[in-house]
């Protein structure tokens, strides 16, 4: 591993960062902050992959299941952390579980039995995504609430108006 792996990617991370927080302060506390789970987490999950593909010859099948969920867990808390939306975004933790059992049933013995916990998990972490997502949307929507009723008024005047087609 050279030095370019790891400096590339902490480069764009905190020109990223930059480009998201300007005028707010910058400091090692913030970075800190803001960075802890490309710093600790991910690199944890991705450690216990290296170890089920690189040293234990896919030998220990249950590394993939940590590693699945630790990182999948570190990209939601770094996406979360980014744009302070851990109000919506905590349903990728229950997806993270349902990632490590996918991984464990798609790199072993393809178990089917583990599917049955594997769409549990996805599909409440998924339902949960919309229902906690909903607020986010409708507030949106309630900035552009004129525009959608004018085309609505608009589209059903055509609909009466309009020339009527026989057929």
């Amino acid at each position: 591993m050279t030095k370019r792996t790891i400096l590339a990617p902490l480069l764009i991370l905190l020109g990223a960062y930059l480009l998201l927080n300007q005028g707010g302060s910058v400091g090692a506390g913030s970075i800190f902050a803001t960075f802890w789970p490309t710093l600790f987490v991910i690199p944890l999950g991705l450690f216990f992959h290296w170890m089920y593909f690189s040293l234990v010859g896919r030998q220990g099948i249950g590394l993939l299941i940590p590693g699945g969920i630790l990182l999948t867990a570190g990209i939601v808390s770094q996406i979360a952390s980014l744009f302070d939306s851990w109000g919506s975004m905590w349903p990728g933790f229950i997806l993270a579980v349902a990632a490590g059992l996918f991984e464990f049933y798609w790199f072993g013995s393809r178990n089917k039995w583990l599917l049955i916990p594997i769409n549990i998990l996805t599909v409440l972490s998924l339902l949960f995504f919309v229902v906690f997502s909903i607020v986010p949307v409708l507030n949106y929507l309630s900035v552009v609430q004129p525009v959608i009723a004018v085309l609505l008024v608009l589209g059903g005047a055509w609909l009466m108006l309009g020339r009527k087609r026989h057929g």
